[in-house]
């Protein structure tokens, strides 16, 4: 499904799975369709499963938006409790779409638990009260991190064969209730726009499909290196924060130059700007020095860089003080301060303010999740969960950019239970398409308006 085919459906109002390999162009996607209702005056709430991701689309947590917050169980005095908070439960009254991004890390059951807390505050028995819901993700990547004392022990039951489970019997969520009540009409995007390497990616695809074979993995393998032949200014993907750290901080204590300090300014709502914070790629307390290796944490269009671009610092601006770096092409750009924010109804309830970078000689595979990269070196022999190896992979561009310190076993697999689910998904995208393809251009325009009118947003003229 293209881009375009997908966007014609959000607007008729259908509930939407919007999913695709990385780089499909799925926040693309989504971003359009957010400005499409702002344009009608319909504003959306744009929330994702990890703070991250939230700060990624400027929307919040779906946990902080629902008031569910840390909960993993809601009883008959919860639901009372959060339908009787004032500003929840007017925020959710008057939203009539609600995107979560990032679905592939939400739980099933915290889904069945938004779905309920929608449904009692909206006072409507349709699911999420009526709400036009858009999950947007590829459960090919990061999967939900389940408590253990909810799990009864089976927190980590994706990494077991999972084959033909119904719904109620996968963490994912689309083994909850919810999403079988929803329907959701599948969107599977099928263009590319992240990899420009046929090559690499049918590794991709071939992981994808488990269906790698030995070329494949002499292909990858091709890419290895040893500790000293690693390029300069290179980030590293590691999958634990220690190493991360350990790397980043003894890098930038070896150069021998001044120190120089952005600190981070906050306003609005307190816990949503910790929420944030917590989300936002470019820490608190930013320390740079020339020479530092760092990445770009936001997309700027007019300065032409975007969440994932690399850089070393060349020095400061003389006027401002604020960061000059060089990119791979050589080109100076001045990185100025930007805001992430939390919106509702065009009102900002929290923002945070910093210079738009953050160390890049190392970085977490989690925090990489959305990103394009033209190359990064990999430590992949600790991989302990699926999708880990194959989000890391997929954030470079080609395979020349990829270098490799290590890899075990399991970062070429993905979840048996995915697998299977994910030639569902396909066909039932095609279906759409068929489906969707036989409305004439007045019938869907219709359909348009129809939503518009049905949101309280106005036609454009």
């Amino acid at each position: 499904m293209t881009q375009a085919e997908a966007l014609n459906i959000l607007k008729t109002g259908a509930n939407v799975f919007l999913s695709g390999e990385p780089g499909a162009g799925k926040t693309h996607t989504v971003n359009a369709y957010i400005n499409y209702l702002r344009d009608r005056d319909v504003e959306p709430a744009i929330t994702a499963s990890t703070g991250i991701a939230a700060t990624h689309i400027g929307g919040m947590t779906i946990h902080s938006w629902s008031g569910i917050g840390i909960k993993t169980k809601l009883d008959k005095y919860d639901l009372d409790k959060i339908a009787s908070s004032e500003y929840i439960a007017k925020r959710i009254r008057r939203t009539r779409v609600l995107i979560i991004d990032e679905i592939s890390m939400l739980s099933s059951n915290m889904l069945d638990m938004v779905d309920m807390v929608c449904r009692e505050i909206k006072q409507n028995g349709e699911s999420f009260g009526g709400i036009q819901i858009i999950l947007v993700g590829d459960f090919f990547q990061l999967p939900p991190i389940v408590k253990k004392d909810f799990t009864d022990q089976k927190q980590n039951s994706f990494l077991k064969p999972q084959v033909g489970l119904v719904a109620g019997e996968s963490n994912f969520a689309y083994g909850s209730g919810a999403w079988e009540r929803i329907r959701p009409v599948i969107c599977y995007l099928t263009e590319q726009h992240r990899q420009d390497d046929k090559d690499f990616l049918s590794v991709l695809n071939a992981i994808r499909n488990n269906d790698l074979t030995e070329e494949h993995r002499t292909y990858i393998n091709s890419r290895r290196i040893d500790y000293d032949d690693m390029p300069e200014n290179t980030t590293k993907l590691f999958s634990h924060n220690i190493n991360v750290d350990l790397v980043n901080n003894t890098e930038l204590s070896k150069i021998q130059e001044e120190n120089k300090i952005f600190l981070m300014t906050t306003t609005g709502n307190e816990k949503i700007v910790e929420t944030l914070k917590k989300g936002c790629l470019s820490p608190e307390k930013l320390e740079l020095k020339i020479g530092a290796v760092v990445m770009c944490t936001k997309n700027n269009q007019k300065e032409r860089f975007v969440n994932g671009t690399l850089g070393i610092v060349d020095g400061f601006d003389g006027f401002s003080g604020y960061p000059i770096i060089k990119n791979k092409n050589g080109r100076l750009i001045t990185i100025i301060p930007m805001d992430w924010v939390v919106e509702e109804n065009g009102k900002i309830r929290a923002q945070i303010t910093q210079v738009p970078l953050r160390l890049a000689w190392a970085i977490t595979v989690h925090k990489s999740q959305g990103m394009s990269m033209d190359a990064a070196i990999m430590d992949l022999s600790q991989v302990f969960e699926y999708g880990q190896g194959y989000v890391a992979l997929s954030r470079v561009r080609r395979l020349s950019g990829l270098y490799l310190l290590g890899i075990n076993e399991h970062a070429f697999k993905v979840s048996p239970e995915v697998l299977e689910r994910d030639i569902d998904f396909k066909n039932n995208s095609a279906e759409a398409v068929r489906v969707f393809g036989k409305l004439s251009e007045d019938e869907i325009k219709k359909m348009h308006e129809n939503f518009v009118v049905a949101c309280g947003g106005e036609l454009k003229k």
